[in-house]
């Protein structure tokens, strides 16, 4: 008998490994060294599942032409993150054949050309609290190109009293979206470091950084007096219209409508060591029907206008600020993976309908892989329950399985 056992074992471990490479995809790529303009030869590159908790599947190293090789032991959506002087660079995988190429930036601590081209300052009563939204739309125009990081590298200075809630950044790319990240104290109060790298622009977008917290706000005033780090090209101030607010002697804020619902004032070129100066009383929040209205589609506008190439900070900003991702996420989820409605054959424009689903299925698996990191890494933080965390990986998960039965139909 034992003979017969031995067989069969051998006879399922060879059926077990060959299901498993049937189910293997080679996944090829290269990495390149943007600064140098050579491959990046030597570089460790790790295939990554998100739905792991970001779990290291299997390594690779590049080699001399910069190229690497892994196996993907499934057909899960995977990450590859190639790893340049200490840097993170991310891509996702595809199912099989050539990844896109990663490419990747000499490191240095500081370098020149990095300056915060908008600072966008939210604010609005909460529970007799101020909960004060900060965003830096960083720029890296170094020439040559590289990234700028180290552990106390990107410096922001928030009122001494502030009680810190959460930070994210987010890399260049439209492709991207934000990361929860956490924040180390200078040792100074208020003074914190981004442990995060400032890559080279992407597209024309830059790195983005946001932090919230909380201040006292006893008898309904607040004054600020907050030191610029970075040169900044414009700060902006965003307050629901019942909140006061004034300018400090030489804060050069001025009123900038943008919005009938809100009140915005402006400042340009503020210089590093510069402090901004302002006051503000009285309460309100921001009313989140014109929240709605807005992720709905609506334009802003109202008001005098803006000045001549002032940019709009309502538009890029403000929504990101106060909205919610995910709510935005599982209302798209729930529209793509609707029973597409039917496309009349009469048009010559028209597309079939599995184009459509198609498509649809493409971007709703892009966001989710997305949004799967993001969740892994707000988990590795620890800013997440773990009921919070099983609860938004579950449903989506379930989205995602979903998106993968109907693309593979």
């Amino acid at each position: 008998m034992k003979p017969i056992r031995i067989a069969a074992s051998a006879l399922t471990f060879c059926l077990l490994l060959t299901a498993l490479l049937a189910h293997a995809a080679t996944i090829t790529g290269t990495v390149t060294d943007k600064t140098t303009g050579k491959p990046a030869a030597g570089d460790a590159v790790t295939l990554i599942e998100p739905m792991s908790g970001m779990k290291e599947i299997l390594s690779a190293t590049t080699d001399a032409r910069g190229h690497y090789r892994l196996n993907a032991p499934g057909s899960v959506p995977y990450l590859i993150r190639a790893t340049h002087q200490g840097v993170g660079y991310f891509v996702s995988a595809p199912q099989s054949g050539s990844a896109p190429v990663i490419a990747v930036y000499d490191v240095a601590a500081k370098v020149e050309g990095v300056t915060v081209d908008e600072h966008v300052i939210g604010m609005e009563t909460d529970n007799g609290k101020l909960r004060v939204v900060e965003r830096y739309s960083v720029h890296n125009a170094s020439a040559p190109t590289r990234t700028q990081w180290s552990p106390r590298s990107s410096e922001v200075i928030v009122p001494a009293d502030a009680a810190m809630s959460e930070a994210s950044a987010q890399r260049p790319g439209t492709s991207n979206l934000p990361t929860t990240v956490r924040l180390d104290a200078a040792g100074a109060k208020g003074h914190y470091f981004f442990n995060f790298p400032i890559q080279p622009d992407e597209d024309g977008k830059g790195t983005l950084f946001q932090i919230q917290y909380q201040l006292p706000y006893d008898g309904g005033k607040y004054s600020f007096h907050s030191e610029i780090v970075l040169p900044a090209n414009t700060t902006w101030i965003v307050l629901p219209k019942s909140i006061a607010f004034t300018g400090g002697s030489g804060s050069g804020f001025e009123l900038s409508p943008q919005d009938p619902g809100v009140q915005t004032y402006l400042s340009r070129n503020a210089a590093p060591g510069k402090t901004i100066e302002f006051t503000v009383s009285g309460s309100g929040s921001f009313a989140r029907e014109a929240q709605a209205d807005q992720q709905a589609g609506a334009q802003p506008g109202g008001g005098i206008g803006a000045p001549i190439n002032t940019p709009d900070p309502l538009s890029k900003y403000k929504w990101w600020i106060l909205g919610g991702l995910l709510l935005l996420l599982a209302a798209a989820a729930a529209f793509l993976l609707r029973k597409p409605s039917a496309v009349p054959t009469s048009s010559a424009n028209a597309a079939p309908a599995t184009t459509l689903s198609g498509v649809q299925n493409f971007i709703l698996l892009s966001a989710l892989k997305d949004e799967l990191f993001a969740l892994e890494s707000e988990k590795l933080a620890g800013t997440l329950t773990a009921i919070e965390y099983a609860d938004l990986k579950a449903a989506l998960e379930i989205v995602l399985k979903h998106a993968l039965k109907r693309s593979e139909q």
